[in-house]
């Protein structure tokens, strides 16, 4: 992941639009981070969850609905740029679907997909950045590994649920309702 000189002015929107078009640009802190699109791998683990998630929980097919669940949405919180892998908003947070190129409501649920290139900024301060704006919610998915780590906010703090590993059946907070294999995320034989 690139960033820029910290003694360089704060990186502003303006860097997000002028990054190339190929990279994916946040800005944390002031400092302006920029990577390429995720790895195939990181990209099917993603889709794959977004799509257990989004039909029982977005669209209300074989689950409660009630929510919006969204692949890499570009969040404007504070002066922070971030784009996590998937985000959900329970539509009681957001009742009205913003028809903008970004959204200023703080999601109810994030995941980071982890990837080497961005695990220490996923990990540390986008993992900050969420609890101070209120996420509730946070999932780390790790594709080599092939692990899933639940937090819940408490007390403006991040509790670990759980880690799941291997095969098991993923029913976790805030989607307790579904239940489906971890396994799915992950491509047969890899």
């Amino acid at each position: 992941m690139a960033a820029l000189d910290r003694s360089q002015a704060p990186a502003t929107y303006q860097d997000v639009l002028d990054a190339p078009p190929h990279r994916v640009a946040e800005v944390l802190a002031g400092t302006l981070y920029t990577q390429p699109r995720p790895a195939m791998r990181h990209a099917r683990a993603n889709s794959v969850l977004g799509m257990e998630i989004g039909d029982p929980f977005d669209r209300g097919r074989n689950g409660p609905g009630g929510w919006w669940i969204v692949d890499e949405p570009e969040l404007h919180l504070g002066r922070d740029i971030v784009v996590p892998d998937l985000a959900g908003w329970r539509r009681e947070t957001m009742p009205e679907y913003p028809d903008t190129a970004y959204c200023e409501i703080a999601p109810d649920w994030v995941c980071e997909v982890l990837s080497p290139s961005t695990r220490r900024i996923d990990q540390n301060e986008k993992r900050t950045l969420y609890a101070r704006e209120g996420v509730s919610h946070l999932w780390f998915v790790d594709p080599l590994a092939k692990t899933l780590e639940v937090f819940q906010r408490h007390d403006g703090h991040w509790l670990l649920i759980g880690t799941l590993a291997d095969d098991v059946s993923v029913s976790q907070p805030p989607f307790e309702a579904i239940s489906f294999p971890l396994a799915a995320l992950w491509p047969e034989g890899a």
